[in-house]
């Protein structure tokens, strides 16, 4: 893929997380904050999860992808498109079936912020995004 930041190295430090394959590059964590290029290999999602205390955004530059919250419709994701995730909030975020994704993650940071991961996104749930 060629993408505006570089992909970085596999994610293998949150592989569990992740159904595909995923790539990690961090770009800033000065000061608190976590800036992170991600890159999704097609069909590539992480689990659902939660950022505790802390919240997170995301800033789509590549390709084309999904976002979903816990109880809600999954949004089609595209390069330009921002997504504020609230703290406490379950979701999930990855690619399309057919394409490559990359997004700028952010930490937002917070005294005691954590993250817990969840289930995996199942391939039912997964393969029927688009066909509403």
């Amino acid at each position: 893929m060629n993408s505006l930041f570089q992909n970085g190295q596999k994610n293998d430090t949150y592989a569990k997380y992740f159904i595909g394959q995923s790539y990690l590059n961090m770009l800033a964590s000065n000061q608190g904050v976590g800036v992170a290029n991600v890159t999704f290999e097609p069909g590539c999602r992480n689990n659902w999860h939660i950022h505790h205390k802390g919240a997170q955004i995301l800033l789509v530059t590549d390709g084309e992808g999904w976002y979903q919250e816990w109880g809600k419709p999954a949004r089609k994701l595209k390069p330009g498109d921002v997504v504020n995730i609230e703290s406490e909030v379950k979701h999930w975020h990855g690619a399309a079936k057919d394409s490559w994704f990359a997004h700028i993650a952010i930490e937002v940071p917070a005294l005691h912020a954590s993250n817990e991961w969840l289930e995996p996104v199942s391939d039912e749930e997964y393969l029927k995004l688009g066909e509403e």
